[in-house]
């Protein structure tokens, strides 16, 4: 018995590593020319998969699904480009895939100083978010402004943004734990093993309700209030000039016609029957 456990049990985590490297070994599989250069009619995105509504692994666990990911397609097509957004692993990896070049865009981060090092922004925004404080519903820790949180055990999610402000002063005066994801931060809060986490709003509320966490609250007070713009990385083969103006000008256009309000409402719809 305890051998048929141990052999279901190795079964079980190579299949779970194999679908992981999959997602992964998809990153900079690019489509090619005859001649081997890069055909930039097709891009390679991704995001942070953790994400909803704006973005979450789609059932066979190889694309990006949600809000974001319709935006960007749309964009896409407006600009003459085929954009395919694919689950290319969690947030971390996915910024590392862009410092190498591996993925051509990213659908939805927000702006910071060091991720101008590897990264173009496009202007407008495409959504702006609010960032708040999550605690255990037992308890109130008077939450108005960061230097409340000065001297308790924070969580956020790894590589995660605030905005360069907070970001800057949490990283002189607080003590924030990373995890490797939403789930696993909503989780530790829930069971006591710290005293906050820091996430955003809608995104924490709908993974939260997924995994069946009652025992959490949220604060009116905002940490942050940022915006989401569509990225593309330096290292691309097809971020040139033409191509950079051509998605602007998509952007923009989307943006002015306000398409993310319908793209945010159906994604929140697809999701919520997700989880049902």
């Amino acid at each position: 018995m305890k051998w048929s456990l141990a052999i279901l049990g190795a079964a079980m985590t190579l299949a779970l590593g194999a679908t992981v490297s999959n997602a992964h070994d998809q990153a900079g599989h690019f489509k090619l020319n005859a001649d081997g250069t890069r055909d930039c009619t097709r891009l390679l995105a991704s995001g942070n998969p953790d994400y909803p509504p704006y973005l979450w692994v789609s059932e066979d666990g190889k694309q990006l699904e949600g809000a974001a990911a319709d935006f960007l397609k749309r964009v896409g097509e407006l600009a003459g480009v085929e954009i395919d957004i694919i689950n290319a692993g969690n947030w971390g990896r996915v910024q590392q895939n862009m410092r190498e070049g591996t993925l051509d865009m990213i659908a939805g981060a927000f702006f910071t100083v060091p991720r101008l090092e590897y990264m173009d922004y496009f202007n407008p925004p495409f959504q702006g978010t609010r960032t708040v404080i999550w605690t255990r519903d037992n308890i109130d820790i008077k939450y108005r402004d960061w230097a409340d949180l000065r001297g308790l055990e924070g969580l956020t999610v790894i590589n995660n943004s605030f905005g360069q402000a907070f970001d800057s002063y949490a990283a002189a005066n607080l003590t924030i734990t990373e995890v490797p994801n939403l789930a696993q931060g909503l989780g530790m809060l829930s069971r006591d093993r710290a005293e906050y986490l820091i996430y955003e709003e809608f995104p924490g509320k709908a993974f939260a309700s997924r995994e069946g966490i009652t025992n959490i609250r949220s604060y009116d007070n905002p940490v942050s209030e940022e915006n989401l713009y569509l990225t593309m990385s330096h290292k691309s083969a097809c971020n040139t000039g033409d191509l950079r103006g051509r998605i602007t000008k998509a952007v923009f256009k989307l943006v002015i016609e306000k398409a993310m309000e319908d793209m945010l409402e159906a994604s929140i719809q697809r999701w919520g029957n997700n989880t049902n």
